[in-house]
């Protein structure tokens, strides 16, 4: 079965380049990211590893620990973080799960036969302080992914675990939020004291509430 929004993401215990960890005693209280490549040594997941580590500062400020998974063994993981620090300028700081039985893969629905018959597609899960999925996005192999949407999805889902509010289209840090529709606009004006501008009954937009 698949994965879906909501549903509690699957705990196991794993050996990782920052040795073993049991996941959801990993993750603690924490957000958390898990993603996924095809295979070591591949050119476009050795950027995105690169560039994950370079935004080290970035995902701590939102309190999220990253994890990335493939289905290689460990001295194979060993080996290509060496390749990634050399070619990204960077230093790989987060661990690399080592899935060489496809446990993980296969926990999280991350082999899609179409695709291949053995790697694991290029799957993203944000998952919540809750151990719930918040998000999944997968990837075709020829497309790296786009980092700076990542957090600013993180930041939306943050912002919206605690207020009531949705983010709009292109929505970025900083700027107006949507009332939800279950907040009534007698409501939302006492809820939202910055302001409601009501642009439709349905459509009611408020300046970010925790800016």
């Amino acid at each position: 079965m698949a994965l879906r929004l909501g549903d509690i993401a699957p705990d196991f215990t794993a050996e990782t380049t920052e040795g073993t960890i049991h996941f959801h005693e990993w993750l603690g209280n924490s957000w958390g990211m898990i993603f996924s490549h095809p295979a070591d040594f591949t050119p476009v997941c050795t950027t995105e590893l690169g560039r994950t580590a370079s935004l080290k500062d970035e995902f701590e400020k939102r309190g999220v620990k990253v994890v990335a998974v493939s289905v290689d063994p460990l001295d194979s993981h060993k080996e290509w973080v060496k390749d990634i620090n050399e070619t990204q300028n960077t230093t790989v700081n987060f661990p690399l799960i080592a899935d060489p039985d496809r446990t993980v893969a296969e926990l999280y629905d991350m082999i899609h036969p179409n695709a291949s018959e053995k790697a694991t597609v290029r799957s993203v899960f944000i998952i919540g302080p809750d151990k719930k999925i918040k998000l999944t996005l997968t990837y075709p192999a020829s497309t790296g992914r786009n980092f700076h949407e990542i957090l600013r999805v993180i930041d939306s889902l943050q912002l919206t675990a605690n207020y009531q509010v949705a983010t709009p289209a292109d929505w970025q840090e900083g700027d107006d939020c949507i009332v939800v529709p279950a907040v009534s606009t007698e409501d939302a004006i006492k809820k939202f004291p910055k302001g409601v501008n009501i642009v439709k009954p349905y459509l009611r937009t408020t300046p970010q509430p925790n800016k």
